[in-house]
């Protein structure tokens, strides 16, 4: 034990956090718990402490000194009481002269605010914890109310749901103008009076900014190069695929591949792996504001806020197992199904692209798909999580449901029919990627057969049985 303290200590002169961590006595380190497995709650009880080299694959350099200030606390009585005095003043003095139509209005917003307020005080937490868990519990209760919305959408004709958008904007509930990019795709075109590369300049927008950034964020959702690739170069199949039902997916062949999968997609990609591989191995080291001296260092405590509180490396393994490859499968048409109800959606509800509407959703769909896919990896690839996380529960029954309402409000336009060359394509590509499934994995195929087998389960049930008889004699 000695030894393994010796190989432990480290030999470095830089005086870091994670230096001094190392030094920190016996007694401090075992009452502070500060080590900690990476991404996750289960405390290091090794007689040392990790300092300047760890396994970066599984644990890395962690503390807290637990500080719980008022800024952590939930603060559940005292906005009781500021919402009962709210309801105080509107019930007794505010004086209620106002259209029944902003009364309305008014008395859904109050419903809306005291279900967040309910919500952000009392539901339990997620897996994140940064800034706050109170903000992560806040965009659980907008998803919720966002999937309210949509139900009861649902429950409409397609004109009255159109109709209904003009209560939140005005300029909505009118039909849009049918938009191509794929009319024009000259990439150079000399002697034009707007320059040779109009057509590409035309095309290089604030979107073009926003894609890449989008795919910044999604890796840093995902966390695995391969599936990113994947997930770009499937939607612009998609694309190619249902040109034929929106026109807004018909675009230029560089607009598709160059444009998007070369360039935003992979450049995003990139950074946003990049920003994953930093994550994965830098220290986390957590100490309450203060706890800290000088004024630089409570203010760089503040930014880092805003940071993760730890980082779990998505290992998805797609190829190891059939469940692992069911798993990811299942989770990438997810995943390309809530990209495309965006689309459906606004053509069907005649939702202009640039309108903040669109860009509420997907905002929302940012913060509320890293948590649901964060609770999904947890529970397909860890043994001892047996609950659905609630989170990822909630996004699934909002993609189902907006699935719904694009079947309902405009089959027409879901059931166009494919032309040959399509329909030929995917019918080969599914039938290649099943051949495949059952190449590579045969043996789990099999041995899924015969555990399921009547004959395995009686033997099962009566090896239980003689254990359970051995146990009580």
């Amino acid at each position: 034990m000695a030894k393994l303290k010796e190989i432990a200590t480290c030999s470095c002169v830089c005086n870091s956090c994670c230096c001094r961590a190392s030094k920190v006595s016996g007694g401090e380190r075992e009452s502070a718990k500060a080590v900690r497995a990476n991404g996750t709650s289960h405390v290091d009880s090794r007689p040392f402490s990790i300092a300047c080299e760890w396994d970066r694959n599984k644990t890395q350099q962690f503390t807290d000194d637990g500080t719980n200030t008022y800024f952590w606390q939930a603060h559940t009585i005292t906005v009781l009481i500021g919402l009962i005095c709210v309801l105080i003043y509107v019930a007794l003095f505010e004086q209620s002269q106002y259209s029944s139509q902003y009364n309305t209005k008014r008395g859904l917003f109050a419903c809306f605010m005291v279900f967040l307020l309910f919500g952000v005080t009392q539901i339990r937490d997620g897996p994140f914890k940064r800034p706050h868990p109170a903000f992560w519990r806040l965009m659980l209760c907008l998803s919720v109310l966002y999937e309210l919305a949509l139900i009861f959408i649902l429950f409409q004709s397609v004109d009255d749901a159109r109709q209904l958008l003009k209560y939140i904007d005005k300029s909505l509930g009118k039909p849009l103008p049918e938009v191509s990019y794929g009319e024009d795709c000259a990439f150079y075109t000399p002697g034009h009076p707007d320059g040779p590369f109009h057509n590409f300049l035309q095309k290089f927008d604030i979107f073009v900014f926003a894609h890449l950034c989008g795919w910044w964020a999604k890796a840093l959702m995902i966390r695995d190069y391969w599936l990113c690739i994947v997930i770009s170069v499937l939607f612009e199949v998609l694309e190619y695929t249902l040109e034929h039902q929106l026109p807004n997916f018909c675009e230029c062949w560089w607009d598709q591949w160059i444009m998007d999968v070369l360039v935003c997609n992979a450049i995003g990609t990139y950074l946003g792996m990049k920003t994953c591989d930093y994550l994965s191995i830098k220290p986390f080291h957590w100490r309450g504001l203060w706890n800290i001296p000088s004024y630089s260092g409570k203010l760089k405590r503040v930014a880092q806020q805003f940071t993760p509180y730890s980082w779990t490396a998505y290992d998805w393994g797609a190829t190891k197992t059939l469940k692992r490859w069911l798993a990811v499968c299942g989770i990438t048409a997810v995943y390309l199904t809530a990209e495309l109800t965006l689309f459906y959606l606004k053509f069907i509800l005649w939702i202009p692209p640039p309108h903040f509407l669109n860009w509420m959703r997907v905002i929302l769909f940012l913060f509320i798909g890293s948590v649901a896919l964060n609770e999904t990896y947890e529970y397909m690839f860890d043994e001892n999580v047996k609950r659905f996380g609630q989170q990822a529960w909630v996004v699934a029954a909002i993609i189902a449901t907006e699935v719904l309402i694009c079947l309902k409000f405009d089959p027409q336009t879901i059931f166009t029919p494919f032309p040959p060359h399509i329909t030929a394509f995917w019918a080969i590509g599914l039938i290649s990627m099943l051949v495949w499934t059952v190449w590579n994995f045969w043996s789990d195929i099999l041995s899924g057969f015969y555990l399921s087998s009547p004959k395995h389960a009686k033997k099962t049930y009566n090896a239980k049985m003689q254990y359970q008889n051995g146990k009580q004699e």
